[in-house]
């Protein structure tokens, strides 16, 4: 793909896409590997962020902040081979 120019925002749109793809990946393989310890490296992951959200209440207006990653082996992958395709592009 030499038609895109190198920066930070098209680096960043990789690496959310290749974890997308992974996290997604992941998931589908989960489900369909039989039970046993594949299963569970692919189901399993840890979640980073503010949960439950921080709510503000001012009377007038609510603010309520908080995010959450949910991160598993595929994801991981799916982001390496996101920086990857970045890098030849």
């Amino acid at each position: 793909m030499p038609f895109l120019k190198r920066n930070f925002w098209i680096f960043i749109v990789f690496i959310l896409l290749g974890g997308l793809l992974g996290s997604i990946l992941g998931e589908i393989l989960g489900i369909v590997a039989p039970d046993g310890p594949l299963r569970s490296i692919f189901l399993k992951g840890f979640r980073i962020g503010i949960d439950p959200p921080f709510t503000l209440n001012l009377r007038i207006i609510t603010f309520t902040i908080g995010f959450t990653f949910s991160i598993n082996l595929m994801s991981i992958l799916g982001m390496v081979i996101g920086m990857y395709l970045y890098k030849q592009s």
